[in-house]
Formats: structure tokens, C-alpha cells, sequence
């Protein structure tokens, strides 16, 4: 796939590495040997944190100690990590940062909320320290949970998928969560079930019996925060979210174009910076591996 302008600032930084996660769920050693490739590789302005649970920040600390000091952080710019914590854990978090020599920085948390009380507890206990994204179910109607994650400084955060077909919502309830952001102009990110740039039938897991089902698409789902930040009828966008012809989908240097709407590069640009968020994925490799085998017009 040749370098296109537009198809770079819709990519940059959109994947956030969550190797130690299922289906993946490498060994924390392999997981951390993998970012300290990628961070190097030729990948490297795709690639965006290293997502570890707070209960493994020890452990985590323990394997970067043991890489070779060409690949170790720090020399040029230090890991930044995202951490799975919540309310309970601000002491856990706030003890992590110093003393790492400017390896490790926890620079966001990500935490679950199921109310608004649930919300403001965590704005209680974390403040203003960190970009915090806290994960709402899409199978409510997010409105109020939004505005209160809005009150907070926060960030949302949506779950896409899962490795049971139970846990993917529907392309209606994805789009409701993206529009509830839009309209509370809350930035947001997305995690699980999207290893493919489009919409189709994929394996939930890497096991060779796998059950398959229908899995969003990364492209999809981002393309369609920016076309709806940038002003793009709505209705029309759920036909995007479900969209898995190719063919439909085209960049060069000015946009990116699906179908009868564009998004420009400045606006691609313009959302990255104020809405559109990354995606946690537990493999860096095989989603940026399939869209470069698509032939994008």
C-alpha cells in the first residue's frame, strides 16, 4: 500500500497494544519483547500504548528490566502506558510513577463505570492526573453516562466485541455511543473485536476450531467518528459501520472517501486531536498486515 497523507493521519498512534489481553494473551515477557519491536519497527507511527492491568505493573516493570538496552525505553522517549485500574486503585497508580527513570510513564487509566455515581467516584479518586477513558456499556442509552464522564474531564470508552458473538453489540448501539459523543463533543476509543479493517465474518480466537462471527471493522468504526465530527448526515453512517465491500473505500493525499462522503486530511486531522480516539487490540501486527493487502481506489 503506497503512503497516502490521509490514510497516515487516521492511522497515527491508532493502535494501542494489548498483547497481554485475550484471544492473544501472550506472557508478559513476549508482550513487552513485542512493543520494544514495534516501537522501532517500521510500524512505529501506528503503534500507540502498552495496556497493562495496574495489578501487573510490578511484573511489567520486571520484564522491561530484562531487555537489551537497544530495545529498553527511556533512551529516546519513554513507554507510555495505559492502565486497566479503578477508584480503588488511585494509590496503587500514583505510587507507580516515580522512581522509573523516565522509562514507564502512565500517562491514561481506563476503568468501568456502570452509573454516574460509578463515574464520580472515579473523578473523585483520580482527579485531573491522567486522560482517563471510562468504558460504558454501548447496550444502554449512554446519554447521561456521557454527560457525566463530560463533568469529569473524562474520556468514553465503547467495547466492540469480544471472543463470544454475545459480547458485540449492534452496529445501531455503536453508532448511538458515537453520536451521544459527538453531541457532548467527549473524545473516544474503542476496544475488542477489532483485529480487521472491515466488517465480516472473522474467527473470534485464535484457536483452529474457533467459532466465526460478524466483527466490526477498525476501519469502519473510525472512519465513521470522523465523518461524523466532521458534520456527515447521520443516518447515513450505520451503512458504514456495516460496510465490507472495499471497493467502497478510497485515500490519496486530500481524503479519505466512503462512497458519496469525504473526510480531508485537515479533517481527519482535526478529529484524531479532539474525538477519535485509538483501539485496544492484543495483536499490533494483523490488523495493519490485512489493510495493507486492500487495494483502497
Amino acid at each position: 500500500m503506497s503512503a497516502r497523507r490521509a490514510l497516515d493521519a487516521l492511522l497515527g498512534g491508532l493502535v494501542d497494544y494489548a498483547g497481554l489481553f485475550p484471544p492473544a494473551a501472550v506472557p508478559m515477557p513476549d508482550a513487552v519483547s513485542a512493543y520494544a519491536r514495534y516501537v522501532v519497527g517500521p510500524e512505529c507511527t501506528k503503534l500507540g500504548r502498552f495496556i497493562v492491568p495496574v495489578a501487573r505493573l510490578a511484573e511489567l516493570v520486571a520484564a522491561v528490566d530484562t531487555l537489551p538496552p537497544e530495545w529498553a525505553p527511556g533512551s529516546n522517549a519513554p513507554w507510555r502506558l495505559s492502565v486497566l485500574a479503578s477508584a480503588q486503585d488511585s494509590g496503587a497508580l500514583q505510587a507507580f510513577d516515580p522512581g522509573h527513570g523516565g522509562r514507564l510513564v502512565i500517562d491514561t487509566v481506563e476503568a468501568k463505570a456502570e452509573s454516574v455515581g460509578e463515574i464520580e467516584a472515579l473523578g473523585a479518586a483520580l482527579g485531573r492526573r491522567y486522560v482517563v477513558y471510562t468504558e460504558i456499556s454501548p447496550r444502554v442509552d449512554p446519554v447521561s453516562l456521557v454527560a457525566a464522564i463530560r463533568a469529569q474531564g473524562f474520556r468514553a470508552k465503547v467495547r466492540t466485541g469480544g471472543v463470544v458473538m454475545d459480547a458485540f453489540p449492534s452496529a445501531a448501539q455503536v453508532l448511538r455511543f458515537l453520536v451521544a459523543c459527538a453531541d457532548a463533543r467527549v473524545p473516544f476509543k474503542a476496544t475488542a473485536g477489532l483485529h480487521h479493517p472491515l466488517r465480516g465474518e472473522y474467527a473470534l480466537t485464535y484457536a483452529v476450531d474457533s467459532a466465526r462471527g460478524t466483527m466490526f471493522g477498525f476501519l469502519n468504526l473510525f472512519l465513521t467518528g470522523v465523518l461524523l465530527h466532521s458534520g456527515a448526515p447521520r443516518a447515513e453512517l450505520i451503512a458504514l459501520l456495516e460496510e465490507r465491500d472495499p471497493r467502497t473505500i478510497s485515500a490519496d493525499d486530500a481524503s479519505i472517501r466512503w462512497r458519496s462522503l469525504a473526510a480531508t486530511t485537515a479533517q481527519i486531522a482535526s478529529a484524531r486531536a479532539s474525538f477519535v480516539g485509538s483501539f485496544g487490540s492484543c495483536s499490533f501486527e494483523e490488523p495493519l498486515g490485512e489493510l495493507s493487502t486492500l487495494t483502497l481506489a
